[in-house]
């Protein structure tokens, strides 16, 4: 055997892949959930800030209105274009530093890249911060969005890597929880400083997001590096070391070594189904194999992208986006900021719901059931809107009634589809493809929400042109989540308390309505004969190959 180091060689019992859970992994998978701030926090200023009476006037160059007079009081707002540019151009930069992440997060690891996007945030805050017109918000929205982005694609990759798989869709979960969080923080903010008559209204809710950037970074530092960024990298040693960190055993316990030897087989056996080629080769590998084929790479990413996609087209974001503007137009309601920020407690209050559903019921069963749930709510909401709460009825108790089933709708996206889009992107890539995957997944989302962003005002805007569905959108997005409802049924599969290993095990096996009843069976150390050959830790990256492959005799030296 070669070197020294540790010698693992992995076992055949599908129940001792992964060490008992500890507190400890329960810490560093909530602090590295505390990621979810930024993206919620980004969702919930901005639609406080675009209602906010001096950033109108500011912006504008609009004068306060008469409150008697009615035209000159609908008239002072922020044009459709402008609330489309500033939410969306968030969006544009998002997307293209998650698809950039992916490879960020291979070459100086996960927790580097978090940092890193820590520091893009930060810049763009500054400039955002400043700000005093489009010309200085927009580079700097577009500057976080990249941070954002580094940050959304990796915290969930870094997450699903290190959470032990009985609980790892309870944490992922948690990254959803830290949106929530951050929506709440947001619109709080908002509300305390919508009402100044200064540069502070607005100023001070986006300065605040410097405190989230600092706090994560530093965190960081302490937390140590996903193991199977190591073992991507050839470096078993470091990768049994942060692997014993995170499970909270000595290093050479059976449980780390039959891990690290579980993770290392699968690798090696997924390098074997989709060699590692150039860069652009690399890339290429994400769209491997058929589509019809539930294990193959194609199917994987197109599953993900698809699957952030739908999240997006359940119309949640029009509700935390532009609620404050859609409330207003409602005509009975006299604080829209306070119903939103209603709203945005229903979506905290809801959510650790989740962290007990995604692990009782599993990934597949929850979502079929949210879908359902939100198609409900919101053509219920869509009927009340265009009978009973026209704005010309002036009827202040169909109105109440619809921000109720709103509600309602916000509860069921909050306990299913919110954090479980997230836990799923996590689970469903091999070790090889998984940066990239989680990153073209994210991306998706990120992409998706830009749409959202730049047509939605012109969807419910009131001006020249604007289609002016005002509560009619509700039927636009009931009939979105009877797709992602379909989706989730034929093409999402079952993940529920299987490793990362596994998973990949489960989608060769079976498909997505038979996978709840799948059962591990056998060990990818075990196939790949790792039981009886052995490896050290201090093995070089090729030896590692032909150890575990076979492509040469153990020379023992």
């Amino acid at each position: 055997m070669a070197g020294g180091g540790v010698v693992i060689s992995g076992t055949a019992d599908t129940a001792r892949v992964e060490a008992p859970i500890t507190f400890r992994a329960y810490l560093i998978c909530a602090f590295a959930a505390f990621g979810g701030i930024f993206f919620g926090y980004d969702t919930g200023w901005m639609a406080g800030v675009l209602a906010m009476p001096y950033f109108i006037r500011q912006y504008t160059g609009l004068q306060y209105p008469d409150p008697n007079d009615d035209a000159a009081v609908k008239a002072f707002h922020l044009p459709a274009s402008d609330q489309s540019l500033t939410t969306s151009i968030l969006s544009c930069g998002t997307f293209f530093g998650a698809i950039i992440a992916g490879d960020v997060a291979d070459f100086i690891g996960r927790r580097a890249t978090i940092i890193t996007g820590c520091g893009v945030f930060i810049f763009g805050c500054i400039l955002q911060t400043a700000s005093t017109g489009l010309g200085l918000m927009i580079p700097g929205r577009l500057i976080c969005g990249f941070g954002v982005g580094f940050i959304s694609a990796i915290v969930i990759l870094y997450m699903s890597e290190i959470a032990p798989k009985a609980v790892r869709g309870a944490v992922v979960a948690g990254y959803q929880f830290c949106i929530t969080i951050g929506i709440l923080l947001a619109n709080s903010v908002v509300y305390a400083t919508k009402d100044r008559d200064d540069t502070g209204s607005y100023r001070i809710p986006i300065a605040i997001q410097f405190l989230w950037a600092i706090i994560l970074a530093l965190g960081l530092f302490f937390l140590p590096e996903s193991p199977r960024y190591f073992v991507k990298k050839g470096k078993l040693e470091q990768a049994a070391k942060a692997l014993s960190s995170v499970r909270g055993q000595p290093i050479d316990s059976d449980y780390i070594k039959d891990e690290l030897a579980e993770i290392v087989a699968n690798h090696e056996y997924e390098l074997q189904v989709v060699p590692q080629t150039t860069y652009l080769g690399s890339w290429a590998n994400c769209f491997k194999g058929s589509i019809f084929k539930g294990s193959s790479n194609s199917r994987r990413t197109t599953v993900g992208i698809l699957m952030q996609m739908m999240q997006q087209l359940t119309g949640i974001n029009f509700i935390f986006y532009f609620g404050n503007v859609f409330f207003q137009s409602l005509g009975t309601i006299d604080n829209p900021f306070l119903t939103a920020l209603i709203t945005t407690l229903v979506n905290v209050c809801t959510t650790p719901l989740s962290f007990w559903t995604v692990e009782r019921f599993g990934r597949r069963k929850i979502l079929i059931i949210g879908g359902t749930g939100m198609v409900i709510m919101q053509f219920i909401v869509g009927i009340i809107g265009v009978t009973a709460g026209r704005e010309s009825q002036h009827n202040t108790a169909a109105v109440s009634a619809m921000i109720a089933f709103i509600c309602f709708n916000i509860a069921f996206f909050a306990t299913t589809w919110g954090p479980c889009a997230w836990v799923v992107i996590g689970e469903i890539f091999p070790l090889p493809i998984r940066s990239r995957g989680v990153g073209l997944s994210t991306a998706s989302n990120w992409f998706w929400n830009c749409i959202i962003a730049t047509v939605t005002p012109y969807l419910v805007g009131t001006d020249k042109g604007d289609a002016n569905l005002g509560s009619k959108v509700f039927f636009l997005w009931g009939s979105l989540c009877c797709l992602s409802t379909v989706f989730a049924y034929f093409l999402v599969p079952e993940t529920k308390g299987l490793s990362l290993e596994q998973v990949d095990k489960m989608l060769e096996e079976t498909n997505p309505r038979h996978s709840a009843k799948w059962v591990p069976h056998t060990t990818f150390a075990a196939e790949m004969g790792l039981t009886e050959k052995g490896l050290s830790t201090s093995a070089p990256a090729e030896q590692i190959h032909e150890v575990v492959v076979g492509t040469k005799a153990e020379t023992g030296e």
